[in-house]
């Protein structure tokens, strides 16, 4: 394709690719989920369905027979078929840095919510990291869902962008100034394990990909003090609703999980004292579509 889509200058380029993007996405998420048989290894047949979804939405959702079986190779041998190699030793990530979602009773987890049973807002994974490694993909697997709640709400990025960039190019000129999202300092026990975390909501890999780093959070977050960042983070929460056609929602079943480019997504609470379990893995890599 000619021309930069993600150059707002360049609207040709872009709006060729937006009309493509949104003729080809699919329309529900029953049209994201595939069969396969073993992730761990993938048939030429199951692995060029897979990256036909990835293809269109950033996304797709497999259904393995591999049920409840807790064994994480299945994330790390899945994973590397898709080029995604370089996985984030996150701080709460168990040895191998591929992290076991469960609720939590022992610190440090018990203090970050993804280890326990309360709702997530709109994110994209790694969101908190230094710019310089920003997590691309995520692949998340389920062992056992919860027995009501977790279920998990998702939205293309780029569907996000497009939604942005129609209703106002500045929006998106906002959210790609280097200081239009800051995330404070992560302090335990009086030491700063973490520094100040500031950059762009939107940005171009050298890959010439998109990439989106947000959060919906209201607390522990700091916008850039200007009229169209205050109106762009507005017009993005009424992008992420279930009306929205482009979001869709659905709750992992064992064996069953989703492999992306780090799209948005969030996960509702469940009750207390779950046997829910899912494994992550976080990568500084993006999804490798030939293969």
């Amino acid at each position: 394709m000619n021309g930069n889509p993600f150059d707002l200058d360049d609207d040709d380029a872009y709006r060729r690719w937006r009309d493509h993007k949104l003729e080809n996405h699919p329309a529900s998420i029953e049209e994201l989920i595939v069969e396969v048989k073993d992730p761990r290894q993938l048939t030429p047949a199951e692995r060029e369905a897979l990256a036909e979804r990835i293809a269109r939405a950033n996304m797709v959702i497999y259904a393995g027979t591999t049920g409840e079986d807790p064994d994480k190779e299945i994330v790390r041998r899945l994973g590397l078929q898709f080029g995604l190699e370089r996985l984030d030793h996150n701080m709460c990530a168990d040895n191998d840095a591929i992290s076991s979602l469960e609720q939590a009773d022992t610190e440090p987890r018990t203090g970050y919510i993804p280890y326990t049973n309360r709702p997530i807002a709109w994110h994209t994974d790694g969101y908190y990291n230094d710019l310089d490694r920003q997590i691309l993909g995520l692949l998340l697997h389920c062992v056992r869902p919860a027995r009501e709640g977790g279920m998990n709400q998702l939205l293309d990025h780029e569907i996000a962008y497009i939604l942005l960039r129609d209703e106002n190019p500045d929006y998106i000129r906002a959210f790609q100034h280097p200081e239009a999202m800051s995330i404070p300092p992560n302090v335990v026990d009086g030491k700063e394990l973490r520094g100040w975390s500031t950059g762009p909501v939107f940005m171009t890999a050298p890959d010439g990909s998109l990439h989106m780093r947000y959060t919906h959070r209201k607390r522990n977050i700091r916008w850039r003090d200007d009229e169209t960042t205050r109106a762009a983070v507005a017009f993005l929460g009424t992008v992420m609703s279930p009306e929205n056609p482009y979001c869709f929602e659905g709750t992992l079943q064992p064996g069953q999980g989703l492999i992306c480019n780090n799209v948005l997504h969030t996960r509702t609470g469940f009750e207390e004292g779950s046997p829910r379990l899912l494994y992550r893995g976080r990568y500084f890599d993006r999804i490798r579509l030939a293969a």
